[in-house]
């Protein structure tokens, strides 16, 4: 029997109760993910992206060295571009070239993150995008808002059951309504320099939420 078919019958012999349940779960993140590269100036393009791969090569270095893994690092963006002056009534000139190179990593010990911003800054990285925290295998604290949320459609058809003097047959359909999104992370953008002591580091609570649109059969 079809769906279509299934509610056709449901309807002829009982009432339809379509019911939209929403419920979370939370942990605490185990994995910080952050931008983290190199910007340098020349006069020319050649020299600027010369200076910013030899000092590009030492902030990798560095990430290797504090326990991110190469499937953790990865290059999200290389440029170069020129830098211009600009006066009045006279068509800019350039002045020199910039050259950034950028890369995404995982930090999968939360513990060590101070650590590892501390190590970059004083391997040569001067641009720092996030953190942003998150659960490095969510699945199963879905399925605990799931079952949250499922109980709490539950509950609510039992009671619509009661108010009507009527009880509740059966499930008919259970859809994941809206899909299931993690939460959007905080991000921040950090001047870093060298002096600096140890970044502090809170990664909070990340909260997952699930979102579940499920029909009932109601009757006597």
């Amino acid at each position: 029997m079809t769906h279509a078919q299934d509610l056709a019958a449901a309807s002829r012999d009982g009432t339809l109760l379509s019911v939209s349940a929403q419920a979370e779960a939370s942990r605490t993140p185990d994995i910080a993910s952050l931008s983290t590269g190199v910007v340098t100036q020349a006069t020319d393009a050649a020299a600027a992206l010369q200076a910013n791969s030899a000092q590009m090569a030492k902030v990798v270095a560095t990430i290797r060295a504090a326990g991110v893994a190469d499937r953790d690092i990865q290059t999200s963006g290389i440029s170069i571009h020129p830098q211009y002056r600009h006066a009045e009534n006279q068509p800019p000139t350039i002045t020199g070239y910039q050259a950034s190179n950028t890369v995404e990593i995982k930090v999968r010990d939360i513990g060590k993150l101070g650590q590892v911003l501390d190590a970059l800054v004083a391997s040569g990285a001067n641009q720092v995008h996030g953190p942003s925290f998150g659960i490095d295998k969510p699945e199963a604290v879905y399925d605990e808002a799931r079952q949250a949320a499922l109980k709490q459609a539950q509950a609510r058809a039992e009671m619509y059951a009661q108010s009507l003097g009527l009880r509740v047959r059966r499930i008919v359909s259970i859809s994941e309504g809206g899909g299931f999104q993690p939460p959007m992370p905080m991000m921040k953008t950090m001047a870093m320099d060298a002096r600096m002591e140890s970044a502090p580091v809170s990664p909070g609570e990340t909260t997952l939420s699930a979102n579940l649109d499920v029909v009932f059969e109601l009757g006597k």
